[in-house]
């Protein structure tokens, strides 16, 4: 059960086997901080450093001006002789071709930088090393700010009902198809829709991590830890259904793990990422195209749906399973600006008689100031005309006293 399970035990393995494999072809400065970053961070995570490390070694055994030939050679001191213009230079590597064309986003820079930048800081405050280039160059980081990807409750609403009747698929073969995974799919769009839980939370549910009497499931949390979900009677019927109806006729081999698990292919595979990507796509892309919706988003239109009706992000927070409630935040409390949208209309303290009469008054005005201005431009124009006269008048006396001298 849980992280006990026969899957997350052989999860495990195969994750650190590949990272061993993957710590041999470090220098050793590299291999200590991912050796460090074992304590608290996911052997998933710590597989993307040793890429991302593995590729800034290669580039720069790469370079002609590099005495070094192999990554058995970088060490302290080799670490220390590297100037910023290197660092800089790779950078640019990864984010524009030769010819000057985008390679990466920024984003993207951003995630295979940072690596570099946590060795560089790991030995430098543990004084391995005296300098540091990566605080001498402008190094990106990935923006925090996203806008999320949901469904609204009409969305919602299609997409279990083409799901449930089959409604999007024309041709008779993927009818025909689909229906034999019917009562699974909607057992998982129901239980990611109702309970926020990440992709990898519920490919790993075993038969046993679900309690029917208390509507719950005991799932593996990101960092390891485990956690207990309730979902409502709806998934409760939904899940029952399929347990008793399309996985009871699946054939499982009963000596592997994927015997206990819940979601199970036709095949009697445990599901699983791609498989259910693949699914959630195959609905979505037909009922909601506009979007593109992946099992994550189901747990967006979650987390927001449960953000709208309590406005408690604590609550949110502890049900999504973030570690960091500023996560939650900077996710979902941004819809704090559709309250103080809806409060401007839930509190008028205006008669519209007192607006109405303001209006009128306001074109009585308007009103009288264009006559008043007429009245001053025809005064205007009289004034200008009598001081043409007397003018004229003037220069006529002027010329005739002139005459008469």
């Amino acid at each position: 059960m849980g992280k006990d399970s026969a899957y997350y035990k052989e999860k495990y393995r195969k994750q650190r086997e590949i990272l061993d494999k993957l710590l041999t072809q470090l220098p050793d400065p590299a291999k200590e901080l991912v050796e460090y970053k074992l304590q608290d961070s996911a052997l998933s995570t710590l597989q993307s450093y040793c890429y991302d490390l593995r590729m800034f070694f290669t580039y720069y055994l790469a370079r002609d001006d590099t005495k070094e030939t192999s990554i058995s050679e970088i060490d302290y001191d080799v670490l220390n002789s590297i100037a910023p213009k290197i660092i800089e230079s790779y950078q640019k590597q990864l984010e524009f071709t030769e010819d000057g064309e985008l390679r990466m986003l920024k984003k993207s820079v951003a995630r295979k930088m940072s690596p570099i930048r946590s060795m560089y800081d790991f030995h430098y405050q543990r004084q391995n090393i005296t300098n540091n280039p990566t605080r001498l160059v402008y190094l990106p980081r990935a923006a925090k700010d996203k806008a999320i990807v949901r469904m609204n409750s009409r969305e919602v609403k299609a997409l279990l009902k083409a799901v449930s009747t089959q409604s999007c698929f024309k041709r008779p073969r993927q009818k025909s198809y689909k229906k034999k995974t019917k009562q699974r799919d909607m057992a998982i769009f129901s239980l990611l829709l109702n309970t926020g839980i990440r992709l990898s939370e519920c490919i790993g549910l075993d038969l046993d991590d679900v309690d029917f009497r208390e509507c719950s499931i005991a799932i593996v949390r990101k960092g390891g830890g485990l956690d207990i979900v309730y979902f409502n009677k709806d998934v409760k019927k939904l899940l029952k259904r399929y347990i008793k109806g399309e996985r009871a006729v699946i054939e499982v081999n009963k000596d592997s793990s994927d015997a206990e698990a819940l979601f199970l292919s036709i095949q009697g595979k445990r599901m699983t990422p791609d498989a259910v990507e693949r699914m959630v796509r195959s609905y979505t892309s037909r009922v909601i195209p506009n979007k593109h919706i992946t099992p994550h988003k189901l747990r967006s239109t979650y987390g927001t749906a449960l953000y709208r009706e309590t406005h408690d992000i604590r609550l949110v927070a502890e049900v999504l399973g973030h570690e960091n409630i500023n996560t939650t935040i900077r996710y979902y409390a941004a819809f704090d600006d559709d309250r103080k949208k809806k409060a401007a209309e839930l509190i008028n303290m205006t008669r519209k008689e007192d607006v109405d009469a303001i209006d009128d008054n306001e074109d009585d005005i308007t009103m009288k100031g264009i006559e008043k201005a007429e009245a001053i431009t025809v005064e205007q124009e009289e004034y200008n005309s009598i001081i043409k006269d007397v003018i004229s008048f003037t220069d006529r006396a002027a010329r005739m006293k002139n005459s008469k001298k």
